[in-house]
């Protein structure tokens, strides 16, 4: 880590620079220093009323944060009317000038590191699953998954929605049977990428959770079945038909079952509840707090969790 990056880094910790408020307000000031150079003046940034960072909101922040390629909304209010923000603008620009008076103050750099600590509290963010007694569990379950997609999308190379899918269904399948019968295991040593025959193995039944069905899983399916144990493979409803279409060219179709994904989750908080309205909320919690029992188990990234919104 180059010494501007550690002098960040420094910074962001001592001053507990982590809320979205916060962050807003200090992205908005590198920002300034990027267009206008350094040294900085304080005092020129503060509105007549002395109260508030002179414009800082919610569109200048969204406007430096598309520039990077990012679409989710940092902060409402982007810390304008906090009086904090005000302090941290000024204690911030002291940094800045300092850094400047060092020879250390690549701006471009500094806004890319702070772009980079906004992207750090976005997934860093639970995902939440929106419990709304409108719509349908099967529609709740296929936000959740929703997000994990986009979140996926906008952090490449980490693959949100398979572990989230995997350890649904890991929770519903340990709810629904004795304990100690169902075993989960973490995303990265998943099925989909090792030479495991299943993700999860019951009696004479191998369990096969994926959003991308392959044709390696199906040579893989052509194995359990060779090997006398019974495939399943669940799925999201997007990649249904693509399954279906590989276990036929496969020569597998009619011998192995494949499932959505969302149908899969849903009937099981139905049976959670015995499908009584009053207990429907309760089973997704239920089922929300087995899964994030998971999750700290298998998995290293707390923003796996799921909170019930």
């Amino acid at each position: 880590m180059s010494e501007l990056f550690a002098r960040l880094a420094s910074y962001q910790k001592e001053r507990k620079l982590t809320s979205k408020g916060k962050l807003a307000a200090i992205l908005y000031v590198s920002r300034l220093a990027k267009k206008n150079g350094l040294p900085l003046d304080s005092s020129i940034l503060v509105t007549d009323g002395k109260g508030q960072v002179l414009g800082l909101g919610k569109a200048s922040v969204q406007a430096i944060l598309k520039d990077h390629g990012i679409t989710r909304v940092l902060a409402e209010v982007a810390g304008r009317t906090s009086r904090g923000s005000l302090g941290n603008m000024q204690e911030y620009v002291a940094f800045l000038n300092d850094l400047h008076n060092c020879g250390l103050a690549n701006t471009t750099d500094i806004e890319n590191w702070w772009v980079a600590r906004v992207q750090d509290f976005f997934t860093a963010q639970p995902f939440t699953l929106k419990y709304d007694t409108s719509k349908s569990i099967r529609h709740m379950v296929r936000d959740l998954f929703a997000q994990a997609i986009k979140r996926q999308r906008e952090n490449p190379g980490t693959m949100y929605a398979g572990a989230v899918l995997q350890h649904l269904v890991g929770a519903r399948l340990s709810l629904a049977l004795p304990e100690g019968l169902v075993t989960s295991n973490g995303f990265s040593v998943a099925d989909a990428v090792s030479a495991r025959g299943g993700d999860f193995h019951i009696d004479e039944v191998t369990i096969h959770v994926t959003t991308a069905p392959g044709e390696a899983l199906m040579r893989k399916c052509l194995g359990n079945l060779e090997s006398g144990t019974r495939p399943i493979i669940i799925t999201t409803s997007d990649s249904l038909a693509g399954a279906e279409s590989l276990a036929s060219i496969q020569g597998i179709e009619g011998r192995v079952d494949i499932l959505e994904a969302e149908q899969f989750i849903a009937a099981g908080i139905y049976e959670l509840s015995h499908y009584s309205t009053a207990k429907r909320k309760l089973a997704v919690e239920q089922v929300v707090e087995r899964y994030n029992a998971i999750v700290e188990e298998c998995e290293t990234d707390p923003s796996l969790k799921v909170v019930v919104g």
